[in-house]
C-alpha cells in the first residue's frame, strides 16, 4: 500500500530542493572574487638622470686621397721596358717606378762627354797661344791684330766648352729621366704603364696617393660653418665601416652657391679600412650641454613614437610618450614627456601593455 504526503509538504520539499541548487554556483563564483589580483611582471624601475652630454653637427661626404700625384713620362718616343709596381702596392720616395729604354740616350751622353774633352784641350791650347801673345806684346813683335786674335780665340774655346758642359748636363739628365721614380711615399692607387707601350711627355702612368694620407670632404650647410675649428674631434662612420676618431684640418673658404654647402675638410688616421670615393657620414663635436637621459632598456618604439612604462601608486604601469634626443652608450636623452622624478620600468618593459599590474624590486 503506498504512503501518500499532502500536497502542502510536497510543495515545501520542491522549494528547498530548488533554493540548494541555486545556493551551491553563487558560493563558488563568490570564492575567486575573494583572492587578491597577480601582478603581470616583476620588474625594476629607475628615475631619469642628470647629466652631461656632448652637442653634435651631423654630416655628410665623401672621402678622398690628400693629394693625388700624377706620375707619367718626361721624354718623347721611348718605349717602356720594365714596370716594377702594381695599383696598391706602397712605395718610397725615389723609388723606381718604371724604367725607359735608354740605349739611345746613353750613345748621345757618351758623345756628348767625348765633346766635352775635345773642348776643354782646345781652350787649354787657346789659353797658351792667349798668355803668350799677352807675354809678347810690350816688345812689338806681334802685331794688335794678333794678339787680339789670340785672346778672341781662348773667349771662343772657353764658350765652347761651357756648351759642351750644357749638353752634357741635358743628356745626363735625359738619362736619368728613363728612370720613372716616386717622387714621395705612398700608395699607387692607377698604374697605366704597359710594357711595350711609347711614352709620351705628359702621359699618366702612374697615380699616387701622397704619403697613403685620406680625408674626408664633409658638406656642412652654410649656416653651421662658423660652428667648425680647426682641430675639432670627429666621428667618421665609412659605408659598412666602423667609426674612426679624426680631425678636422682645415676649413673650406667658399661656399657652394647651388647647394649652400661648405667643405669641411678631415684628416683620417693611417691604418683605418677607408678608401677613396667612399661615402661617410660623421659627427662634428660641437660642444656639451646637461641632459636627462634613462637607459635604452627603458624607451621602447611603438606605433612610431618613443615610450616608457611609468608607475603609478597602485603599482600600476602607464605608457606615456616621450621625446628623444642624443644617445650616448647605454644611455639616451629624454628632451620630454617625463617628469625628472618620475619612475619608469628599466628592464623588460616590452613584455607590458597600458595599466598592467607590476611587482617592484631593486635593480
Amino acid at each position: 500500500m503506498t504512503q501518500r504526503f499532502p500536497s502542502h509538504v510536497t510543495l515545501t520539499l520542491a522549494l528547498v530542493l530548488v533554493a540548494s541548487l541555486f545556493a551551491l554556483p553563487a558560493q563558488a563564483a563568490d570564492a575567486p572574487a575573494s583572492a587578491a589580483p597577480k601582478a603581470a611582471l616583476t620588474v625594476a624601475v629607475t628615475t631619469p638622470q642628470s647629466g652631461t652630454l656632448p652637442q653634435s653637427l651631423t654630416a655628410n661626404g665623401s672621402i678622398s686621397a690628400w693629394q693625388d700625384i700624377v706620375i707619367g713620362a718626361e721624354t718623347q718616343g721611348l718605349r717602356l721596358v720594365e714596370v716594377n709596381v702594381q695599383m696598391g702596392d706602397r712605395v718610397k720616395k725615389g723609388q723606381i717606378l718604371a724604367r725607359l729604354q735608354s740605349e739611345t740616350l746613353a750613345a748621345e751622353l757618351a758623345a756628348t762627354k767625348a765633346s766635352l774633352a775635345e773642348a776643354e784641350a782646345t781652350l787649354a791650347e787657346a789659353q797658351a797661344n792667349a798668355d803668350r801673345a799677352r807675354a809678347l806684346q810690350p816688345s812689338g813683335a806681334l802685331s794688335t791684330q794678333q794678339i787680339q786674335q789670340y785672346t778672341t780665340g781662348e773667349a771662343t774655346a772657353r764658350a765652347r766648352l761651357q756648351s759642351a758642359k750644357a749638353r752634357l748636363a741635358a743628356d745626363t739628365l735625359r738619362l736619368n729621366q728613363t728612370h720613372i721614380k716616386a717622387p714621395d711615399d705612398g700608395i699607387i692607387s692607377v698604374r697605366l704603364a704597359t710594357m711595350g707601350a711609347i711614352a709620351q711627355p705628359g702621359q699618366e702612368l702612374f697615380r699616387l696617393i701622397r704619403q697613403g694620407r685620406l680625408e674626408w670632404r664633409a658638406e656642412v650647410p652654410a649656416a653651421d660653418m662658423h660652428r667648425m675649428q680647426p682641430g675639432m674631434a670627429v666621428k667618421v662612420v665609412p659605408a659598412g665601416g666602423s667609426a674612426i676618431d679624426a680631425k678636422v684640418r682645415m676649413l673650406a673658404p667658399t661656399v657652394d652657391p647651388a647647394t649652400r654647402n661648405g667643405l669641411v675638410y678631415v684628416d683620417l688616421p693611417a691604418g683605418n679600412a677607408a678608401r677613396p670615393g667612399m661615402f661617410a657620414r660623421g659627427e662634428f663635436v660641437i660642444g656639451q650641454s646637461s641632459a636627462l637621459t634613462l637607459p635604452q632598456t627603458a624607451v621602447l618604439l611603438r606605433d612610431g613614437y618613443s615610450v616608457v612604462f611609468q608607475l603609478g601608486k597602485d603599482s600600476r604601469v602607464q605608457q606615456t610618450k616621450v621625446q628623444t634626443g642624443r644617445r650616448l652608450g647605454e644611455r639616451v636623452e629624454v628632451t620630454g614627456g617625463l617628469d625628472a622624478h618620475a619612475q619608469v620600468v628599466a628592464q623588460g618593459a616590452g613584455f607590458l601593455a597600458d595599466g598592467d599590474l607590476v611587482k617592484v624590486v631593486k635593480p
